[in-house]
C-alpha cells in the first residue's frame, strides 16, 4: 500500500496580492491601527530597543572582560584584543536577537551567516592568518605595549595590537601598521625586554697617536659618566689594526632607557677629549708626493 502525496495547490500570486491590497484599501483607520500599526510598530520599537540596549551592554561587558584580563595578566595588548573580539561576538548576538523580534527566522539566518562566513573565510585567508598570528603573539608574548621592537624592517614602540595588525610608533612619531602574520613569521628584536644594554663603539685613531693615552682618556670618561654602569665593567681594547687607523672598541653597559642619551653624550665627550689631548682621528685623504727631479726633467723637455 502506497501513500499518495496530495498535489500541491497552485497559488495565484497576483490574485493573492490583489486581495491584500483590497483588504488594506477597505480598512478604516481603527482597523489599520489595531491590525498593522500597533503590532508591527511594537515589534519594530522592541527590536530597536534590543539593538540599542544590547549594543551598550556589549560594550560594557567587553570592557569589563578586558579589564579582568589586564588585572590577571598585566598585558595591555591582551586587554585590547579581548575587548575587541568579545564586543563583536556580543554585537552579533544582539543583531540576531533584534531580527528575531521582527519575526525573521533566525535559524535560517544563522545557517546563512555560517555559509557566508565560510565563503568570506576562503576569500580572506590572509586576514584569518593575521588573526591566528595575533592569537599566537598574545600567547607567546614576545613584546608588550611600550616596548621598542624591530620587525619586518621597521623599528618602533608598540602602541597596540588589533585583531589583524600591530601598531608601532616610530622615533619621528609616525604610525606604522604591520600585519600580525608578517610580524609572527619574521624575526622580532625586542630592545626593551632586558633592563640593561651594551653600547658598542668603535673609535679610529691614527698610527702616530699614543694608544695608551687614548685608552686612558676613554676610561676616565666612562668612569665619570652618570649613565655608565660599574658592573659589568666597560671594555676598552684595541679591536683591529686597519689600513689607515688603529681601531679602539669601547663596550660600556647602561640602563635600557638611557641607551641613546648615553650613546650621544659619550661620543661627544670622547671627541672633545681627543681634540684637547691631540689624539688624531684619521679620515679618508690622499697624500700626493712630487719629486723635484721629475719636474726639472719636464722643464728641460720644453726647451
Amino acid at each position: 500500500m502506497t501513500n499518495k502525496t496530495p498535489p500541491a495547490e497552485n497559488i495565484d500570486v497576483v490574485a493573492e496580492t490583489s486581495k491584500v491590497i483590497d483588504k488594506v484599501n477597505n480598512m478604516n483607520f481603527d482597523t489599520m491601527l489595531n491590525e498593522w500599526i500597533i503590532p508591527y510598530g511594537t515589534k519594530i520599537l522592541l527590536a530597536i530597543a534590543i539593538f540599542v540596549i544590547g549594543k551598550f551592554l556589549a560594550r560594557v561587558i567587553s570592557n569589563l572582560l578586558g579589564k579582568a584580563a589586564l588585572k590577571s595578566t598585566k598585558d595591555e595588548m591582551l586587554q585590547s584584543f579581548i575587548s575587541s573580539i568579545s564586543y563583536f561576538l556580543f554585537l552579533l548576538i544582539v543583531v540576531i536577537a533584534s531580527l528575531s523580534q521582527l519575526g525573521i527566522n533566525t535559524s535560517s539566518l544563522v545557517a546563512l551567516i555560517g555559509a557566508a562566513g565560510l565563503a568570506i573565510g576562503l576569500s580572506l585567508q590572509n586576514s584569518l592568518q593575521n588573526f591566528a598570528a595575533g592569537v599566537m603573539l598574545l600567547i607567546f608574548k614576545p613584546f608588550r605595549k611600550g616596548d621598542l621592537i624591530e620587525s619586518s624592517g621597521m623599528i618602533g614602540v608598540v602602541e597596540q595590537m588589533g585583531l589583524l595588525v600591530l601598531e608601532l610608533r616610530t622615533g619621528d612619531n609616525k604610525t606604522v601598521l604591520l600585519p600580525n602574520g608578517k610580524v609572527f613569521s619574521d624575526s622580532i628584536v625586542n630592545y626593551s625586554n632586558n633592563p640593561t644594554r651594551r653600547i658598542d663603539f668603535t673609535f679610529d685613531i691614527s698610527y702616530d697617536s699614543n694608544i695608551k693615552e687614548a685608552k686612558e682618556i676613554i676610561e676616565r670618561i666612562l668612569e665619570t659618566n652618570e649613565y655608565v654602569l660599574k658592573e659589568p665593567k666597560p671594555v676598552v681594547a684595541v679591536g683591529a689594526l686597519a689600513a689607515n687607523s688603529v681601531q679602539l672598541v669601547v663596550r660600556p653597559w647602561v640602563q635600557t632607557p638611557n641607551y641613546w642619551a648615553a650613546y650621544w653624550e659619550i661620543t661627544e665627550q670622547i671627541k672633545l677629549a681627543f681634540d684637547n689631548a691631540g689624539v688624531e682621528i684619521p679620515y679618508n685623504q690622499m697624500e700626493l708626493h712630487i719629486k723635484n727631479n721629475l719636474l726639472d726633467n719636464k722643464e728641460h723637455e720644453k726647451y
